[in-house]
């Protein structure tokens, strides 16, 4: 036990996943006559965590592109929805602190899968798709093993010493600047006995 160590550190300590389909009623003004389009856009969350879940409140915009006055006119209809959702927490292991940050993390936004005309014929039936992710980050402990301060990792290290580098450079200096000298005292012999053979 003397070679163990806890670390408090901040980790993801509980995560909850939820997918939500929801039908939605809209009035447009007109009565309409068919469904040429619709999308979902401008969609916002925030979050906050409540005991074991994340709750989640958000909102988004509904547009429904319809004809009208029996296929004479068409006209765009916007909505905005509001929408809460709780998602339940898994925990991993509990925090050691209360100190907690929720994220939320948007899988699906919100996304039309069907758009129908009521059976009264006056309202839309829009059903709508979400999947959202909630994370926790708190503080929790986590379990280390020390080693020895004489513990190292095998490098494949080499000698690379600035003052052998430098020794070998004038090594190499003095060899050229002796032979060169031989080489020239050569030359002036060579002379020498040239002038010998004119005496």
């Amino acid at each position: 036990m003397k070679n163990l160590r806890q670390i408090v550190t901040k980790a993801v300590v509980a995560k909850g996943k939820k997918r939500t389909e929801s039908k939605e009623t809209l009035c447009p003004p007109n009565k309409p006559t068919s469904i040429l389009g619709c999308w979902v856009i401008n969609h916002t969350h925030q979050a906050r965590k409540s005991g074991k879940y994340v709750e989640v409140s958000g909102k988004f915009d509904v547009n429904v592109w319809y004809s009208h006055s029996n296929h004479s006119k068409t006209s765009v209809f916007t909505e905005t929805i509001s929408y809460k959702d709780r998602i339940r927490l898994h925990y991993r292991d509990e925090p050691t602190s209360r100190h907690e940050e929720v994220l939320v993390n948007v899988i699906q936004h919100p996304n039309c899968t069907e758009a129908i005309i009521s059976k009264c014929g006056e309202k839309f039936v829009i059903c709508v798709e979400r999947e959202l992710i909630a994370e926790v980050i708190g503080e929790t402990k986590i379990c280390v093993t020390v080693h020895p301060h004489t513990f190292e990792e095998e490098w494949p290290i080499r000698d690379e010493s600035s003052s052998h580098h430098h020794g070998q450079h004038h090594d190499h200096k003095d060899k050229h600047q002796d032979h060169g000298k031989g080489h020239g005292h050569g030359h002036k012999d060579d002379h020498h006995h040239g002038h010998g053979r004119k005496d």
